[in-house]
């Protein structure tokens, strides 16, 4: 028993070891699952730690990476562009005349490998904000240097060289900490002297007078062609005219025969258009009266399918109705007689197992009596036999005792045989009659004590009867 027992308990400190193990390996599996980071498309993964390369970071866009723990952790640099209002004022040219230059500039972190390093290094951990003011300081001073080494005439009036310079030089040091320019505009460009706008004002001076001495050549050159225009057109007029009273002949000719081939097909198509109108008409007389007898035919059909809808649906609905009830019906009938013969086998199959269990009983009791007598059958039957004694006993008295007599007559002289009378042989007969207990008892191997025997009793009842020679008993 201690041993079934330690066994189960190792059974079971085993099933507890597996589900510990595989709940510390689920656990594991799944903070390497957490491990694993994944980068979306606008942000850079900056691993750091121990990465085991020459940088002191590992930059990852649009890729993938395993942290591994407690050497290595993980950051995200966000390449949201970011837009920068940088209003440059009295910036010295290289006249030294003092401008003002008002421009956007919108920069982003870059992507290149080496530049995604610089930020790593120098704008990891910064917010946004930060980013922005470091931008704008690095603009500021490049914009100045471009400003200061271009004329007021460079900057005015090239601007794709000044925003060349611009983009050149601010991308150059934006490299530097890991930024990316990505668009420059200049709005607007003007000094506090009034160079830009007397320059201005000279260009459109040169303007108006250029536009003045071309507007004076191009009247000039106006007249003279309009001369020309006029004797070329009164030369092609005349040519026109002539040109025109030949086409106006020659477009009558035209015109009748058109109109003889117009008025000949008109009459030919009208022939044929009322032959073609009684065609069509016949045709659709013919297709309108095979329409009425398609209609006609489907009207009869639906006339007789109506009729044997009446008549035949319900007959076929009462005849699978009285089919369903007498199926029904079977079937209840069926169900009742397999309910009565279940009844019937189970209230038997009861029985015989009350039987059966009574005479295993009784077998028990019986052997256990046989075992009580030393296992010696007489010994058994004694017993059985002492047992059942009062109940013989009271069958030897219930033998006589509801016996009913009305009347009992006798008529004798007083002589007997062994000085017996006929009322004592009657007495002693019937009590005769009861089954032999004394003999039952010799059988049984059993003494039966004299006081049951009924002598004193028996003589006593003779002696009476002898003092009373005629007795009448009625009862």
């Amino acid at each position: 028993m201690n041993n079934l027992f330690l066994a189960a308990s190792s059974g079971v400190s085993g099933i507890y070891l597996v589900a510990a193990v595989v709940l510390i390996l689920v656990v594991f599996l799944f903070s390497m699952f957490r491990r694993y980071k994944r980068c979306p498309s606008d942000q850079i993964l900056v691993v750091y730690g121990k990465t085991g390369g020459e940088g002191s970071a590992k930059c990852i866009h649009g890729g993938a990476s395993f942290i591994w723990p407690i050497i290595q952790d993980y950051s995200f640099l966000d390449l949201t562009p970011i837009s920068i209002e940088v209003n440059l004022v009295n910036a010295l040219s290289k006249q030294n005349i003092r401008v003002n230059v008002p421009s956007r500039f919108t920069i982003g972190i870059s992507t290149e490998p080496s530049v995604m390093q610089n930020a790593a290094e120098r704008l990891l951990g910064l917010g946004l904000d930060l980013v922005k003011e470091l931008a704008q300081e690095i603009i500021f001073g490049q914009l100045r240097l471009v400003v200061a080494s271009m004329d007021i005439e460079e900057i005015n009036t090239d601007r794709d060289k000044f925003l060349s310079h611009i983009t050149h030089s601010v991308e150059a040091e934006l490299k530097k900490v890991g930024l990316k320019l990505i668009n420059v505009n200049i709005t607007d460009i003007h000094d506090e002297s009034g160079y830009i706008q007397a320059l201005g004002k000279e260009a459109a001076a040169k303007a108006i007078n250029d536009a003045i001495i071309s507007v004076s050549q191009k009247d000039r050159d106006g007249a003279i062609g309009q001369a020309q225009a006029v004797q070329d057109q009164r030369i092609q007029v005349a040519a026109a005219n002539a040109r025109a009273v030949e086409g106006e002949n020659t477009a009558k000719v035209a015109i009748a025969n058109s109109d003889a081939d117009r008025r000949a097909r008109e009459a030919e198509a009208e022939k044929i258009a009322s032959a073609s109108e009684k065609v069509q008409a016949a045709k659709a007389l013919e297709e309108a009266y095979a329409a009425e007898k398609v209609a006609e035919d489907a009207r009869a059909e639906r006339k007789k399918a109506e009729q044997g809808a009446d008549i035949i649906v319900p007959a076929e609905i009462d005849k699978r109705k009285v089919e369903i009830d007498a199926e029904a019906e079977a079937d209840q009938i069926r169900r009742i007689a397999k309910g009565e013969a279940d009844a019937i086998f189970l209230k038997k199959e009861a029985e015989a197992k009350g039987i059966f269990e009574i005479l295993t009983k009784q077998a028990e009791g019986l052997d256990r009596i046989v075992k009580a007598a030393g296992n010696d059958s007489k010994d058994a039957v004694l017993l059985l036999i002492a047992d059942k004694l009062p109940e013989l006993v009271r069958t030897q008295a219930e033998a006589i005792k509801n016996i009913k007599i009305d009347k009992v007559t006798v008529w004798e002289n007083g002589g007997g045989a062994d000085g017996k009378t006929s009322t004592s042989n009657f007495i002693s007969g019937m009590y005769k009659s009861v089954p032999p207990l004394q003999e039952m008892f010799n059988m049984a191997g059993m003494q039966l004590p004299d006081y049951l025997k009924g002598k004193d009793v028996e003589e006593a009842e003779i002696a009476e009867i002898k003092d009373s020679p005629k007795e009448e008993s009625e009862d």
